[in-house]
C-alpha cells in the first residue's frame, strides 16, 4: 500500500479518536470544546506517531529517535494551527462538531507534506 493511502489510513484513525474524545468531553462532561481539543490532540498524537512511523512512513526507514521529535514539532505546528483556526470559526458561530471536522481536514495536507518530506525521513536521506 503507498504512503498516502496508508496516510489518510492513519490520519483518519487519529482524527476520529480526535473527534471522539472532544464530543464526549463536550457532551458528556460540559468541557469547553478548547480545552477539550487539547486532551483530543494529545490522545491522538500517539495514534497518527505510531501509525504513521510503522505504516505512512515505514520505507523511510527514519527511527524513532530521529522522527519522534520532528513529528511532534509538525503535530504542534499543526495543532497550533488547528486550535486557532478552530478558536475563530466557534467565534463565528459554527457548531463545534462542524467545524472541528473543518480544521482537522484543512490541517491534514500540511501535516502530510511536512511528515513526508521533514520529520520521517532518514537522517541518511538529508542533504
Amino acid at each position: 500500500m503507498n504512503s498516502l493511502l496508508w496516510f489518510g489510513l492513519v490520519g483518519a484513525s487519529a482524527a476520529a479518536v480526535h473527534f471522539m474524545v472532544v464530543w464526549l468531553l463536550v457532551s458528556q462532561w460540559q468541557v469547553a470544546a478548547l480545552a477539550a481539543n487539547v486532551l483530543g490532540f494529545l490522545l491522538a498524537f500517539w495514534v497518527s506517531f505510531v501509525g504513521h512511523h510503522r505504516l505512512s512512513f515505514a520505507a523511510q526507514q527514519a527511527t524513532v529517535r530521529t522522527s519522534l521529535p520532528r513529528f511532534a514539532l509538525v503535530a504542534s505546528l499543526g495543532f497550533v494551527s488547528n486550535e486557532l483556526l478552530y478558536a475563530l470559526l466557534l467565534s463565528w458561530g459554527m457548531e463545534y462538531r462542524l467545524a472541528l471536522f473543518a480544521v482537522l481536514v484543512a490541517v491534514a495536507v500540511m501535516t502530510f507534506v511536512l511528515s513526508r518530506f521533514w520529520a520521517f525521513r532518514a537522517r541518511s536521506s538529508l542533504p
